[in-house]
């Protein structure tokens, strides 16, 4: 083998071939630094003098199904020039590790397309050692995403686990990366996040959020000058909050057991597009029927439904402004002490809805983001260090997802 061969093919620079050697299953091959190479690591002067060698052993890309080991002994020099006595830097392996570079590339990419644990089996590595390896790689590449081009963002809370654990995700609505996780949900899970938008000067023009007071005042006392949206799928999710509510009271409250019967069983026909209906499980003519022997009921359900196929689907800021003063007054109106509330919280938050006006952005791509999360979490079945699923969702964009079978 010739030295050329070891830097094209096998991507080890700065050595020398000095020979192959077998043992069991195992490839040795024995390498020499090359001698413009031995260079003092503090000054880089070539004036040194050898204080011996330490041989050390180095796992490397396998050949087939043999392992590869490289066989270097690492001088010990004395600088001439500083004085300084060092080992020379390893060409080709990180410091205090006991694999190559080039073996750490095709881990990482492995793992792009197998779990560590089909990698390790593969390379008959421990697992521990594969997942530093990309965790390492993670850190390098993906622990401080760049902040200075941020201009819109979408800001929202996720459940990982049992016992009210959250983490707060931050996403670039332009180019769909999360750029900051945070343990915890509220206004404190993102004080590390506004510290480095500062120092980043970044220009956040608007974020999309849900209604949560937290949130909110975070945003308004960190960005005076940004636009906040209000998203549509949380507005409609604590409608229908509110909706579920309702027919439970009515439920409960009804003495006429033909009126309880209708009601039984109607909850998710109410939470549902009436485009998504089934006809053929007889669903829509059940719910047409629920809310023909209750008008409170159906009231309720007809205002969400004009609210959410019509404001988000008006022309421009001023349309939508009249069809929402007119929406607001018709539900106040209504008595319903539920649907009366609901109608306060959106007059509350009327200036951040109409900003989708302004800047038509939601939290759907993080929603999306959020999925991919909950499906990272099941495929690995948890995570036991909490660094390195934070690491994994800040690499999510460069994730991809395939149907096989």
């Amino acid at each position: 083998m010739s030295t050329s061969l070891l830097y094209h093919g096998f991507g080890i620079p700065k050595v020398e071939y000095v020979k192959t050697s077998y043992e069991a299953s195992v490839v040795h091959f024995h390498l020499e630094p090359k001698p413009e190479a031995v260079r003092c690591p503090t000054c880089h002067s070539p004036e040194v003098r050898l204080h011996g060698r330490k041989e050390r052993r180095f796992r490397h890309l396998p050949i087939g199904k043999k392992r590869v080991e490289l066989v270097f002994p690492i001088p010990r020099v004395e600088c001439g020039h500083c004085g300084a006595v060092r080992q020379i830097p390893i060409p080709f392996a990180d410091p205090h590790k006991r694999y190559s570079r080039p073996l750490a590339r095709y881990v990482v990419d492995l793992c792009r397309h197998m779990t560590m644990l089909d990698v390790a089996e593969h390379l008959g590595m421990s697992w521990d050692t594969v997942k530093e390896i990309e965790k390492q790689y993670r850190l390098r590449h993906y622990a401080r995403p760049k902040l200075k081009h941020l201009r819109r963002i979408a800001v929202d809370e996720i459940a990982v686990r049992k016992g009210q654990h959250y983490l707060t995700v931050v996403l670039d609505l332009e180019s769909g990366a999360v750029v900051f996780v945070g343990n915890g949900k509220g206004a404190e899970a993102l004080q590390p996040f506004w510290k480095r938008v500062r120092g980043s000067r970044a220009r956040i023009e608007a974020v999309a959020l849900d209604m949560s007071p937290a949130y909110t005042a975070a945003v308004r006392q960190n960005l005076p000058r940004a636009v906040l949206v209000y998203d549509a799928f949380h507005v409609i999710k604590l409608f229908n909050h509110n909706l579920s509510r309702l027919r439970r009271e009515l439920y409960s409250q009804s003495k006429d057991q033909t009126e309880r019967w209708m009601l039984k069983g109607v909850r998710w026909l109410l939470l549902k597009n009436p485009e998504n209906l089934k006809e053929a499980k007889g669903e829509k003519a059940r719910l047409e029927e629920a809310l023909r022997f209750n008008q409170p009921l159906a009231t309720a359900y007809y205002l969400k439904e004009s609210l959410r196929e019509q404001f988000w689907n008006c022309w421009d800021y001023a349309d939508a402004a009249r069809f929402l003063d007119s929406w607001l007054a018709e539900a106040k109106a209504s008595g319903i002490r539920l649907i009366v509330g609901m109608a306060l919280t959106l007059e509350r938050h009327r200036e951040g809805l109409l900003n989708y006006y302004r800047y038509p952005i939601s939290t759907g791509p993080l929603e999306g983001a959020n999925n991919k999360i909950k499906t990272l979490k099941r495929q690995a079945y948890g995570y036991r260090d909490p660094e390195f699923f934070r690491l994994k969702i800040l690499a999510l964009h460069h994730s991809k997802y395939a149907l096989v079978g």
